[in-house]
């Protein structure tokens, strides 16, 4: 099966041919761990976890590769505000992480290297990069220079001249150029932190650690590199001119994925308008699943506008496909729906695989197959990231002990209908209805629902 992407290098639609088929490796930008994720940061690891199933169902070995960002001026000054010490804050932030995109049905990743684990690489990689002319040292900084190479602007589609006029870029009097970026920075007053290096005591640009870490595991040139839209210029296109710089090569990464932006009722997400969503916090109000499938409904690429009623559009529609469910027991987790992986790989696309999938319920329930059921759940399971729960525990949050009372009710009124005691078999089901329990009587047996 042919798996089509979107390479934003190119510009272009292309077929997928990895360096080995046998083995593929996909580099994703991770969180800078300074404070709870965001609904902005949800939405790249939702995307790429569905690129990573994908790639898993298709080829025999995939490594995905997400960095952590635990060198950052956000995370000093966090730390320094709540009065705790950086190694505590980015273990406590990334801990948190974990739990919030575990919540989205997230799977873990391959490798998850901290740029704080690196900072001897990059030391080594700045040696190089010294040693070929690509940087240079001015007053206790090292930089990169553009100038040094050719195809600055591929990726971003402007050139030099463009992004100087169009982009938000450091100013510094210590550049030759204003689109030069920090390799290495000395430690200031501000944040007097860093490590020791052949150039003094500093820190390394943010940059610097993508390509050093993408490197390290995945190699010279690898298949897949991913992030947001955001990131394309300046992080993604200095990523590619200081790798190719250093490594003599004309390419990083075969193929550049990028998520579009998302917005919250159309409006760039800020604290100062209110309008800025943890994903911490909408886990209190709404199952991970609801968000995950709110990302699945707008196609990766495109930019997402996130309301409510998104959201409450989706809870509808996994309600619906919940419901259907309940009168099925699974068993089976083998088959895929091949027509939801052919939509897929066609640059994964989740709205096209949602709407087949929500065909597939109203074939259902009309004709109560079980072997559509199970490869239904399978598929979304394995693919998407959805449907991972029983359809009971779906509609309920009761404890296991409310649980088994609710099935000995069940029971006994079974077993009160079987001896013809309906007036009894009516008092249970008002004493469950009292408790804000709803119970059918289906083909398959009694199913129930909180309400």
């Amino acid at each position: 099966m042919n798996l089509r992407l979107y390479n934003s290098y190119s510009g272009k639609t292309e077929n997928f041919h990895p360096i080995d088929p046998d083995h593929i490796k996909m580099y994703v930008c991770g969180p800078t761990v300074y404070d709870r994720a965001h609904i902005g940061n949800a939405r790249p690891a939702v995307v790429f976890d569905v690129l990573y199933r994908i790639l898993k169902t298709l080829y025999k070995k995939v490594t995905y590769v997400r960095n952590i960002t635990d060198i950052d001026d956000k995370i000093y000054k966090a730390a320094i505000e709540k009065n705790i010490s950086i190694s505590e804050l980015t273990k406590n932030t990334t801990r948190m992480y974990h739990e919030d995109t575990e919540k989205l049905n997230v799977l873990p990743v391959d490798i998850e290297p901290k740029a704080t684990d690196h900072i001897d690489d990059m030391i080594e990689f700045i040696k190089t990069l010294l040693k070929n002319s690509n940087a240079y040292i001015s007053n206790g900084h090292i930089y990169f220079d553009v100038s040094s190479f050719d195809f600055y602007g591929k990726l971003s589609k402007k050139n030099k001249n463009d992004l100087i006029s169009g982009a938000r870029i450091e100013i510094s009097e210590y550049k030759r150029n204003p689109l030069d970026f920090v390799l290495w920075k000395p430690i200031d007053n501000k944040f007097n932190f860093g490590w020791e290096s052949p150039w003094g005591k500093g820190r390394p640009g943010w940059h610097l650690e993508c390509s050093v870490m993408s490197q390290k595991y995945l190699g010279e040139i690898f298949d897949i590199h991913g992030g947001g839209i955001d990131l394309v210029f300046p992080h993604h296109e200095n990523e590619i001119a200081q790798s190719c710089a250093h490594n003599s090569n004309k390419k990083m990464a075969n193929y550049w994925i990028h998520n579009g932006h998302l917005n919250i009722n159309g409006i760039k997400m800020s604290k100062s308008l209110g309008n800025f969503f943890t994903v911490h916090e909408l886990l209190e109000k709404y199952k991970g699943e609801v968000i995950r499938f709110a990302f699945l409904m707008t196609h990766y690429s495109s930019p997402m506008n996130f309301t409510f009623d998104v959201l409450n559009q989706a809870k509808n529609i996994l309600d619906k496909w919940y419901n259907t469910l309940r009168n099925f027991k699974i068993s089976n987790f083998e088959d895929i729906d091949e027509e939801i992986l052919i939509a897929l790989s066609d640059n994964m696309n989740t709205p096209k695989a949602l709407s087949i999938l929500n065909s597939r319920i109203d074939i259902l329930n009309k004709s109560q197959d079980l072997k559509i059921a199970e490869r239904f759940v399978n598929t979304c399971r394995k693919l998407l990231g959805i449907m991972q729960f029983n359809p009971q525990n779906w509609f309920c949050e009761i404890d296991s002990e409310k649980r088994q009372w609710i099935e000995e009710k069940i029971n006994e009124r079974n077993k009160a209908k079987k001896q013809k005691d309906y007036q009894l078999a009516d008092l249970i089901r008002d004493e469950l209805k009292k408790e804000n329990i709803i119970i059918e009587d289906t083909k398959s047996g009694t199913v129930w629902k909180k309400v």
